[in-house]
C-alpha cells in the first residue's frame, strides 16, 4: 500500500511538473481545501509551477490558506512582482499575517512592490480583478461570479494560458450568453489596459476614450494585477486637485481644516520663510530705484497696482498651464506655442487694462507723464507675467519637480520683480515727463 501511494504521488508530481496548465485547470474544479492539500503535498518547485497557472483569485486564496512552511516554500518560487500582486488581493489583516511568516528582507521587498507611488494607476486600483480562462464556459464563469457576491463587477476579463489579458466584455453580455459557450467564443473587445506604474493622467486619457467603465491594470508581462473603476478615479482625481490647490500656496496636503495650530505652523512656516526671502528680493529691486521714488512719491502709491495686476495675470496663465499638464493636453514640446499664446493674451489684456489704469491715474494725479509711464509699464509687466506663468510649471516639470508645489512661489517672485522693474525703470527713463 505504501509503495502504491508513493507511485501515485510520483505520478501526480510528474503530471504537475510536465503539464502545469492542465493541472491548474483540474485544480480549479476542486474545493479550496483540496487545492491547498495538493499544493502542500508536493515539493515547492512543482507546486509553485501549478500555482502560477491558477487564476489570480484562486491562487491568492490558496496562499492565504497554506500552512506556514509550504507558504514560505511557494513564495520563494514566485517572482516578487507576482507574489505582491497575489498578496495584494487579500485583506489587510490576512496580508500582514502572511508577510509576517517571511524573512524581513522578503517581506520588505513585497511591501515595497505593493505600495505604488501616489499619482500612479497602482495607487488607485483594486487588486481584486476577476478573470476567466479563455476555455472556461459561460456556465462556469457565472457560477464563479455568484460566489463573489459583494464584489462590484461591471466588466469581465479573459486571460490566455500564459495568464496574459486577451479580452474583455460587459457583465450584462455574459449574463445573457448561452451557458455552454466558451469565453473565447463570445464577442470580446480588445482590452485597453494600463500598467501599474502609469500616471493617473494616462488613466484619465483611457477613460476619456469611452472604452468600458473599468480599466484593467497589468504588470510588465501583460498579466492583470488589478482594475480601476471610473468612480474611484474621479474621487482620486478630485482629491489630487484639491491637494494641488493647497500645495500651490505652500500648505501641506496632510493638513485639514480642523488640524491643530502647531501642526499647521510646522507645515506652513518653511514656505512662509521662503516667501519672505523672495519678498526681500522684490524689495531689492525697488531699492535700486530709491532715488526715483524719493523724488516722485506717487510712484510708491502705484506700486501695488502694478504688482497686483501682474500677479493675477501670471496666476491665470499658471492655472491654465498646470491644468494642461495635468490632463496631458500639453507636453514640454508645446512650450513655444503656449508661451506665444500667453504673450499675445498678455499684450492684449495689458493694453486693455493699461487704458483704464492710465485714465484713472490721470484723473487722480493730473499728470499725463505718470499716466503714460504706468500704462506702458502695465503692458510690459502683464506680458512678462503671462510668459512666466506658462514657463515656470514647464521648467519645473522638465527638472523633474512637482510644478504645483513650487510654481506659486517662483511665479510671485518673477511677477513682482518684473512688474516693479518695468514700472520704476520706465519712470527713471522718462523722468522728463513726470
Amino acid at each position: 500500500m505504501a509503495r502504491s501511494d508513493r507511485a501515485v504521488r510520483a505520478l501526480l508530481e510528474r503530471y504537475l511538473q510536465e503539464f502545469p496548465d492542465e493541472a491548474a485547470r483540474e485544480l480549479e474544479q476542486l474545493p479550496l481545501r483540496e487545492v491547498v492539500g495538493l499544493l502542500q503535498s508536493h515539493s515547492a518547485p512543482v507546486a509553485g509551477r501549478a500555482l502560477q497557472q491558477l487564476t489570480p483569485d484562486l491562487a491568492a486564496e490558496a496562499l492565504a490558506a497554506l500552512a506556514a512552511d509550504p507558504f514560505r516554500g511557494l513564495m520563494r518560487t514566485l517572482e516578487p512582482v507576482r507574489a505582491a500582486s497575489l498578496l495584494a488581493r487579500l485583506d489587510a489583516d490576512q496580508r500582514e499575517r502572511r508577510l509576517a511568516l517571511l524573512e524581513p528582507a522578503e517581506a520588505k521587498e513585497i511591501r515595497t512592490l505593493m505600495s505604488y507611488p501616489s499619482g500612479t494607476a497602482g495607487a488607485v486600483m483594486d487588486a481584486r480583478i476577476t478573470t476567466f480562462r479563455a476555455d472556461a464556459t459561460v456556465k462556469e464563469a457565472l457560477a464563479k461570479l455568484r460566489a463573489l457576491r459583494g464584489r462590484p463587477i461591471a466588466d469581465v476579463f479573459v486571460i490566455g494560458d500564459d495568464g496574459r489579458l486577451i479580452g474583455a466584455m460587459p457583465l450584462q453580455e455574459l449574463a445573457v450568453a448561452d451557458t455552454g459557450v466558451r469565453m473565447d467564443s463570445l464577442r470580446l473587445r480588445v482590452p485597453v489596459s494600463v500598467q501599474a506604474t502609469s500616471s493617473r493622467e494616462e488613466v484619465v486619457e483611457v477613460f476619456q476614450r469611452g472604452i468600458g467603465t473599468t480599466i484593467p491594470v497589468v504588470d510588465y508581462d501583460g498579466r492583470p494585477v488589478g482594475l480601476i473603476r471610473n468612480d474611484v478615479l474621479v474621487a482620486a482625481t478630485q482629491q489630487e486637485a484639491t491637494a494641488d490647490l493647497q500645495k500651490m500656496v505652500g500648505a501641506s496636503t496632510d493638513e485639514r481644516a480642523l488640524s491643530s495650530a502647531p501642526f499647521a505652523v510646522k507645515k506652513r512656516l518653511p514656505w512662509l520663510q521662503i516667501n519672505l526671502a523672495t519678498a526681500f528680493l522684490a524689495s531689492a529691486v525697488v531699492g535700486i530705484f530709491e532715488d526715483t521714488i524719493a523724488k516722485y512719491t506717487a510712484l510708491a502709491v502705484l506700486l501695488p497696482v502694478v504688482a497686483g495686476q501682474s500677479g493675477n495675470t501670471g496666476m491665470q496663465a499658471l492655472a491654465v498651464t498646470l491644468r494642461g499638464l495635468a490632463l496631458r493636453e500639453i507636453r514640454l514640446r508645446h512650450w513655444p506655442r503656449v508661451a506665444f499664446k500667453e504673450l499675445g493674451a498678455g499684450a492684449l489684456n495689458g493694453m486693455a487694462v493699461a487704458l483704464v489704469t492710465a485714465l484713472g491715474v490721470y484723473l487722480w494725479s493730473d499728470s499725463t507723464g505718470l499716466a503714460v509711464v504706468i500704462g506702458t509699464a502695465m503692458v510690459g509687466s502683464m506680458v512678462i507675467a503671462s510668459i512666466a506663468g506658462a514657463s515656470v510649471p514647464m521648467l519645473l516639470t522638465a527638472l523633474g519637480l512637482d510644478p504645483a508645489q513650487a510654481s506659486s512661489v517662483v511665479l510671485t517672485t518673477l511677477t513682482d520683480c518684473g512688474g516693479f522693474f518695468s514700472f520704476l525703470g520706465l519712470a527713471t527713463l522718462m523722468t522728463a515727463l513726470l
